[in-house]
């Protein structure tokens, strides 16, 4: 067992990296280089907001007066007046028309006053420069954004000052957001995505948040209805710059009752904060830069901070997620016995489907490698549409690649061989290069036990 089991050990199959807490705002580095397609994504529709405003207070409070190292900010902070933004430097194939779906969200979803222009200046300055040049200035990220700087230089030459501190801001004016020019299609779109919203308003990120980009596990790669909402709100014309903890708690009222009427009525779920020491535990385990042989303890004692706290959502699930990611070389059987109770915890927490669906490919992969088509069809259904949805190429291709094995598994090759080629699109997008593609397909097929029996 242990043997078959064994290819799933190797398999890294869309795993989240947490990102490192720091004064600035970044993004994990997902580690593939790629070259670019469209985004093959049709224009979704907006789903509505199901929260109670009393939670929402909580969460807008928390994403605009706090930074992700816990530090509070003296007041909020925002543009005032239209906001332009401008492409800059080595700009991939695909960062244009990206751009271009993202405002037309930000206005017709978040009702902001935003537009691109080629003007020398901007309030929003989108600087595409290499992997490398970004990893020399923040090693374990693959983007950032940073305030009143026009350009790289200038932020290396004031990046320990007042001027780029967030907590030093009285009012947004400038910032340029830093994209990797060589990444993959979507990695440049999740950078983009994230770092732009946290150059609007938010500069924290939360574990407590299913639904949301604002969430260190990375497991939303677009901005959801959730985050277009934490937008809206901090674009509403009663909201301006200056304003304390206090003074927004003031407003907040009724500017949700105009914004989210249905949160007026929506039950209110107390959800617990996450500790420091359950968030420096999983940054530990599943972080850049952690030896190998320490990231098991770490994902233990993260487990336990979770059990203990009583996270009975979707930190716990991934708390099981994380356990099984590191010891799938050491212990295959029992990283299995962590990703089904992880699905288990997902099954009973809300807006956890996407959580549910990154799992749920590790679990296939075990069946597959098992010989166990029938199961692996299974596990896989009802994620596949989630992972569409959500925009996720990668976790999508994944999942419909895995189904092909599957489905081969069972005597179907005719039908797999079309759910095959129907995951390419999906697959460049997601992971960009052939190369890269070759590898993934490679990783997967050698799960099948028929063709690893036929060499």
């Amino acid at each position: 067992m242990l043997k078959r089991l064994f290819a799933v050990s190797c398999i890294f199959l869309s795993g989240c990296t947490p990102t490192p807490a720091s004064n600035s705002v970044t993004r994990a580095d997902m580690e593939i280089i790629g070259s670019f397609t469209v985004n093959p994504f049709p224009v979704a529709a907006v789903e509505p907001l199901s929260i109670s405003n009393r939670q929402l207070t909580d969460d807008f409070i928390d994403l605009t007066m706090e930074l992700e190292t816990g530090t509070s900010l003296p007041v909020f902070t925002r543009f005032e007046g239209p906001i332009s933004v401008r492409l800059q430097g080595a700009v991939p194939a695909p960062l244009p028309s990206e751009l271009n779906r993202l405002l037309a969200r930000l206005r017709s979803e978040a009702n902001i006053d935003i537009y691109q222009t080629k003007a020398p200046t901007a309030n929003i300055n989108i600087h595409a420069i290499s992997r490398r040049q970004i990893r020399k200035t923040f090693p374990m990220a693959a983007c950032f954004v940073a305030p009143n700087v026009e350009n790289l230089a200038e932020f290396q030459k004031f990046r320990r000052t007042a001027k780029t501190s967030w907590s030093q801001q009285a009012v947004r004016t400038k910032v340029s957001i830093f994209l990797p020019s060589d990444a993959t299609p979507q990695e440049i779109r999740d950078c983009l995505h994230e770092e732009f919203a946290q150059s609007m308003a938010p500069l924290n990120d939360m574990y407590r948040l299913p639904n949301s980009v604002f969430n260190d596990d990375n497991v939303h790669t677009i901005l959801t209805n959730f985050d277009m909402m934490i937008l809206k709100i901090a674009y509403s014309p009663e909201l301006r710059s200056g304003m304390t903890r206090e003074d927004l708690r003031q407003r907040l009222p009724s500017i949700l009752s105009r914004l989210n009427p249905r949160g007026d009525t929506k039950r209110y779920s107390y959800v617990k904060p996450t500790s420091r020491e359950w968030n420096t535990a999983i940054t530990t385990a599943l972080g850049p830069g952690t030896p190998p042989q320490m990231r098991p303890r770490a994902a233990k004692r993260a487990l336990e901070i979770a059990q203990t706290e009583r996270y009975n959502d979707h930190r716990l699930g991934f708390s099981y997620f994380a356990l099984g990611r590191v010891i799938q070389h050491q212990d295959p059987s029992y990283a299995f016995e962590m990703f089904r109770i992880a699905n288990e915890v997902y099954a009973k927490s809300v807006n956890a489907e996407l959580y549910a669906a990154h799992t749920a490919a590790q679990i296939a992969a075990t069946q597959i490698a098992l010989g166990n088509g029938e199961d692996a069809l299974l596990t896989l259904a009802q994620h596949i549409d989630v992972a569409f949805d959500n925009e996720n190429a990668a976790l999508l291709s994944t999942l419909m690649l895995l189904r092909a094995e599957a489905l081969e598994l069972t005597g179907r090759a005719s039908e797999a061989q079309k759910v095959r080629l129907d995951s390419l699109t999906w697959a460049r997008y997601g992971f960009g290069s052939e190369s890269n593609l070759k590898s993934k397909l490679r990783e997967i097929n050698a799960l099948n036990p028929l063709k690893r029996n036929n060499g």
